[in-house]
């Protein structure tokens, strides 16, 4: 396996070019026009099958190697997120209120220079690789709207890969976690509804900012004293917001945010107590309360048979490190294909403290090492060749 990280290092310019080109253009969810014709260019040029304009602005290239064997799908996405950037390289995005602050840049780069080192190596393929360019990962329902137009079929998928470039591990780390991996995640509204009145008679009033305050306090208790300590959630509360002037107490106040599980019965549990507490403490404080709550994602889960085949390749490979027990409670959409297929969810350390390229993901400073490109690259070749052997 050695030699498929001196292949990646050797297309490094290839991948930071693209990369780079891709961060100077981002594009929002389902408007990924640019970069999809990139993308069919490079695939093209391979000579692999391609089809472009699923959902929308998805683009699937099939690699059929030279004998048969199982079909392995490997997803990529590409969307940018409605961020404007606040760094100054010269690659810094060119487009207003947009930017790469995921690395679904690098993602995509990533993708192409594994088709490249794959395509390379097709005559000693035993089955297919369907690479998966996915639009609109960022809670827009893009793997949802894939699967419906038929990315599993023809040829049928036997197994799934992803990967993605995490800044909360440096580079040269890679993550291969078996069971959960990343958490499903829920966005809830909440409106408290009052009795609007002058801020100078309160007492006329019935002041949903007051019953607001106290249900995102007791909010905090629920996984505090609700769910085991030997389970893992997220109760948050992201957005408040009620009234426009200083001397008016608002008719209600609106509340959202996200709720992180990995078990589903935790979920339910949550959800349950969620609605309770809202409704309750909004009543005690003489307010309604309306609460809706939609399911974004199921957790990732990371196959165990699929990712013991997966680390044996990965650990191969020279000179990285590989953790077997990371987690994260971020959420995934890529979560929705691993129904469809068992598949591994890997995670690449990209991070490099002494460039000042350790930014979180979403954040507006967000960068990264691109010496991850060659070494993410590698990981997805080495994942989708052992799978293959299958």
């Amino acid at each position: 396996m050695d030699d498929l990280l001196d292949q990646a290092k050797a297309l490094f310019e290839y991948s930071r070019e693209l990369r780079r080109d891709f961060h100077r253009h981002p594009e929002l969810g389902f408007r990924e026009v640019r970069t999809a014709g990139i993308i069919a260019r490079e695939l093209n040029t391979l000579g692999l099958e391609v089809t472009t304009g699923i959902a929308e602005t998805g683009v699937v290239a099939l690699l059929e190697g030279a004998h048969p064997g199982p079909v392995v799908l490997a997803r990529f996405d590409m969307d940018a997120l409605p961020i404007e950037e606040e760094n100054s390289a010269d690659y810094r995005s060119a487009t207003p209120g947009v930017m790469h602050a995921c690395g679904h840049d690098g993602h995509v780069a990533i993708g192409l220079t594994a088709a490249r080192m794959l395509a390379g190596l097709r005559d000693g393929i035993h089955g297919s690789v369907k690479f998966v360019f996915q639009p609109a990962e960022e809670g827009l329902g893009g793997a949802e709207r894939m699967i419906e137009e038929g990315i599993f079929d023809h040829p049928r998928v036997d197994y799934t890969l992803a990967l993605h470039i995490w800044n909360e591990r440096p580079v040269g780390w890679v993550g291969v976690t078996s069971g959960a991996l990343m958490a499903g995640a829920d966005i809830f509204d909440a409106r408290i509804e009052g009795k609007g009145g002058h801020g100078a008679i309160p007492h006329e009033a019935v002041d949903p900012v007051v019953a607001a305050a106290h249900v995102i306090t007791a909010l905090q208790s629920i996984v505090s004293r609700n769910v085991s300590p030997l389970e893992t959630a997220v109760v948050s509360v992201c957005r408040v917001h009620g009234g426009d002037a200083f001397n008016v107490i608002p008719q209600f106040v609106d509340l959202s945010g996200t709720l992180r599980t990995n078990n589903p019965a935790v979920r339910r549990q949550i959800v349950k107590r969620f609605e309770k507490l809202v409704q309750g403490v909004a009543e005690s404080h003489g307010c309604t309360a309306r609460v809706n709550i939609q399911q974004l994602t199921p957790p990732v889960i990371n196959d165990p048979v699929v990712t013991a085949i997966v680390r044996e390749g990965v650990t191969r490979l020279e000179g990285l490190i590989v953790e077997e027990g990371f987690r994260t409670m971020v959420s995934e959409d890529m979560a929705f294909m691993m129904e469809k297929a068992p598949g591994c969810y890997l995670m690449v350390g990209s991070s490099n403290a002494a460039k000042g390229l350790n930014y979180g993901h979403h954040h507006p400073r967000f960068d990264f090492d691109e010496t991850v490109l060659p070494n993410a690259a590698a990981v997805m070749t080495a994942a989708v060749l052992e799978l293959l052997k299958q």
